[in-house]
């Protein structure tokens, strides 16, 4: 899908598209490829490669490319920017994210909750826009704390192709093993885990298995509260107003998206232009609506992709300013 949303709007604007996908998960590329095939698309208008980074860093420097649109790590995108260096051609990057939440004391406390553990755990976590930290009101803090946790021990850890599953693995063993990690850190530095791991069987050091996770007593100290863990884990603070909770956000390298759970519109009108984020939703998350534009500040990258602004991205402007010679 994220592929997808770049992929289909160049085509549509009339460009031809190169898809260099992910390694760890190459058959998607191959997917797209049969399904544009069979839909009749002209040959070469769209291709699926597979190169290793330093052939890819070359494709983009070669003075063939046009435009590259990229979503990966911090990391990748400064290889992206280096590759691309003096060919002169925009660059859309969807990089890191930390993405937010703030849960004021009027919220729809059972809504509230069904939706963040959504936000928090869909996909195990691995979304771009997943929540991994919530910061809310003193008054409800342990009524969230203890609903989040709830709704963690009740999914299902297991294979995805069984019927009964509502918690798949993760990439890959690193990636789940880096999130342990986290929380390992976080709880040895004074945090509590709420949610009782030991009842995922599949969850164990070394596996791609991973069971949700939520912590209380963080803080921005420590790196679950502050570096992209990509998995199924949340971090709670409690705040005393708008104001602190508006800090606390803004306290990130990262800049995706934000939510705020309220009933009060006007709070939230209020709250949302100081938020240093690209999107921002209420009594909502981890959600894309095509007519809006989706994009990024800080390390979260640069560029835009969706709306009428993400086809503006794909296209280059052209003035005719013809005269006669009576004129």
């Amino acid at each position: 899908m994220t592929a997808l949303n770049s992929v289909i709007p160049a085509l549509l604007a009339g460009n031809a598209v190169v898809l260099k996908h992910a390694a760890n998960t190459l058959l998607v590329a191959e997917r797209i490829q049969d399904a544009f095939d069979q839909a009749g698309l002209p040959e070469g208008v769209f291709q699926h490669i597979v190169l290793d980074h330093d052939a890819t860093s070359e494709l983009i420097g070669s003075g063939n490319v046009d435009m590259v649109c990229f979503t990966g790590s911090v990391g990748g995108g400064k290889a992206m920017e280096k590759a691309a260096a003096g060919q002169f051609i925009p660059l859309g990057l969807e990089l890191g994210g930390k993405d937010p939440a703030y849960v004021r004391a009027d919220a729809n406390l059972p809504y509230t909750i069904e939706n963040l553990a959504d936000g928090a755990f869909f996909n195990s976590g691995q979304s771009c826009c997943s929540i991994e930290r919530i910061y809310v009101h003193e008054s409800i803090h342990d009524e969230l704390v203890a609903g989040l946790a709830a709704a963690g021990q009740a999914y299902v850890l297991g294979n995805p192709l069984d019927a009964a599953t509502n918690l798949g693995p993760m990439i890959k063993p690193a990636a789940a093993d880096f999130v342990r990690q986290q929380i390992a850190d976080a709880v040895a530095a004074g945090a509590q885990a709420h949610v009782d791991t030991s009842q995922f069987e599949l969850d164990q050091p070394g596996s791609a298995y991973m069971a949700p996770q939520v912590l209380s007593n963080v803080t921005h100290e420590m790196s679950v509260m502050t570096d992209e863990s990509f998995g199924p884990v949340v971090g709670v603070i409690k705040v005393a107003s708008d104001e602190e909770a508006i800090a606390l956000m803004n306290d990130s390298e990262f800049g995706l998206t934000a939510g705020i759970w309220t009933e009060d519109l006007a709070a939230a009108e209020r709250i949302a232009p100081q938020l240093e984020t690209g999107t921002v939703f209420m009594n909502r998350c981890d959600y894309l609506d095509p007519a809006l534009a989706w994009t990024g500040v800080k390390d979260t990258g640069r560029g835009c992709s969706l709306s009428t602004l993400g086809f503006d991205a794909l296209t280059r402007p052209k003035s005719f300013h013809f005269k006669t010679s009576t004129d």
